[in-house]
């Protein structure tokens, strides 16, 4: 970067990434971020260094409510380790970080246990993965498979504390749980490019400490393009075709309480340009999942079902950008016409 010499027209690194992101819509939501990303972090091993902080704010200021009397602030930073495993083959990598986000409630009344206080999130995660896909743009072979965990202390149980009856400024002032996920996808080519996605998905939230309860973050909402228009820290979207923005996600007392969900896709591809300048595939997919707010209530059959059609397109500048119809055929009793016929666009969401 500093050295003259390198600039032909513009310098070349070892792959070295710096991302710097600014997005907002005026008082309703702003969100910053920095993250530098070192893939060979000694120089001889495929080791990569990741880091990130960022910021999100959000309110409720609309068209109709121009005073901002509530809000939702989040400060986060997370530092990340990957490396590239021998065993039990080549393909299999380990991803292992920390992250620390604070969050700031002013009486917060959407989707959150709580809406009045601080709460700091103090985790440890690590993913074991394993791709044999032949390439990342349009595979055509192979499969991609993680394995993740993501924890915090258990500081109910260390501290000894009687929760019940506890003010949620004091209780929630730490957030603990244990969250499991699983995602897996196989690619099975059928005739030329023509090519059969299969993928299935699955999330867990548990606790420490029934007084405790479940953390009022990292919960998981599934519908809709998995985007919500925004990133909001403290939740993890899952898109689902053919249904609204999250509302395949139960509720418990006005707050989204999906502590466990699955979904299975499958998705039939076909390339309609493979270019260096572009890459466009179309597709049709059958889609079902569901989320539930306890793990007695988890029934893996009991699904909300979809199927549409869809278009892809990765641009090595822009990313990737897709457009999808889908009809979700089930109804959702806490969300009417969640389902029936819905449009979906996505952005920077995977091939």
């Amino acid at each position: 970067m500093f050295n003259k010499k390198a600039w032909r027209p513009i310098p070349s690194g070892d792959g070295q990434t710096l991302a710097l992101r600014f997005q907002t819509n005026g008082s309703y939501y702003t969100a910053a971020s920095v993250s530098f990303m070192e893939p060979w972090l000694t120089g001889r091993k495929p080791t990569s260094l990741s880091v990130s902080a960022y910021y999100t704010r959000e309110t409720n200021a609309s068209y109709y409510f121009q005073t901002v009397t509530q809000s939702l602030e989040t400060f986060g930073i997370s530092v990340g380790i990957g490396q590239r495993l021998k065993w039990p083959d080549n393909y299999f990598t380990l991803y292992t970080g920390i992250s620390l986000q604070h969050y700031i409630l002013n009486d917060w009344r959407y989707q959150f246990l709580f809406s009045n206080g601080t709460s700091n999130n103090f985790s440890f995660n690590i993913t074991l993965g394993r791709n044999s896909t032949d390439q990342p743009v349009y595979p055509r072979k192979g499969s991609d498979f993680s394995l993740g965990l993501q924890i915090t202390p258990p500081y109910s149980l260390i501290s000894g504390r009687n929760y019940k009856g506890m003010s949620d400024s004091e209780k929630y002032q730490w957030i603990e749980y244990h969250k499991w996920t699983f995602k897996g996808a196989l690619y099975t080519q059928i005739v030329g490019d023509l090519v059969l996605m299969t993928r299935a998905q699955f999330g867990f939230l548990g606790y420490y400490n029934e007084d405790w309860g479940y953390s009022p973050f990292e919960s998981f909402l599934l519908g809709g393009d998995g985007m919500m228009g925004f990133s909001r820290y403290g939740q993890e979207n899952i898109a689902m075709r053919g249904y609204t923005n999250s509302s395949v996600t139960p509720l418990v007392n006005n707050a989204y309480a999906g502590h466990i969900y699955d979904k299975f896709t499958l998705e039939l591809r076909h390339p309609i340009i493979m270019q260096p300048q572009a890459n466009i595939y179309g597709y049709v997919f059958l889609e079902g999942g569901n989320a539930w707010s306890t793990f007695d209530k988890f029934n893996p059959f009991a699904i909300k079902r979809s199927a549409g059609v869809g278009v892809k397109l990765m641009l090595p500048i822009v990313g990737v950008l897709g457009i999808d119809w889908g009809y979700g055929f089930d109804n959702v009793p806490h969300t009417p016409n969640a389902g029936g016929s819905q449009i979906h666009f996505t952005f920077g969401m995977p091939m």
